[in-house]
């Protein structure tokens, strides 16, 4: 079953897959564009996020998108000044520093533990009752 969509960005019709619902023309235009950009903070790294909107032609919403996505990284003296979401130390590039990253991460990897051990204690349950219940007396019929 196919799933036609408008695109976001130019209207026309296309057939959505998943992620962004942008055409492939235009996100062969947004990752033409991404590689400008990074052309343009390589080659001038002390710009600030308005003077890369400017020059390249990009709006701020796009660039801050790549920042969070971690396409676009930053160096320690950049005048942009990207900050952890959670504990707001200063970062290079995304939403969380390293230290929180890692925290997220075992407290999800924690979360899906804990759900695999209750489903497996389930599971486990559940064999038990039914290996209970054919053991047992057994009767034959004359």
């Amino acid at each position: 079953m196919s799933n036609i969509k408008n695109c976001v960005r130019c209207g026309k019709m296309f057939n959505y897959i998943a992620g962004d619902p942008i055409c492939d023309v235009c996100k062969k235009e947004i990752e033409e564009k991404f590689q400008e950009v990074k052309k343009y903070i390589e080659e001038n790294p002390g710009s600030g996020l308005k003077q890369i909107c400017e020059e390249c032609n990009v709006p701020s919403k796009q660039l801050k998108k790549w920042i969070l996505e971690e396409r676009l990284m930053f160096t320690e003296n950049s005048p942009i000044q990207i900050t952890c979401e959670n504990c707001g130390a200063r970062i290079q590039t995304g939403r969380l520093c390293a230290k929180c990253k890692a925290t997220v991460t075992n407290a999800l990897n924690d979360t899906v533990k804990q759900r695999q051990d209750a489903l497996a204690a389930e599971l486990a349950k559940k064999q038990k009752k039914q290996a209970d219940a054919k053991s047992g007396m057994k009767f034959l019929k004359t």
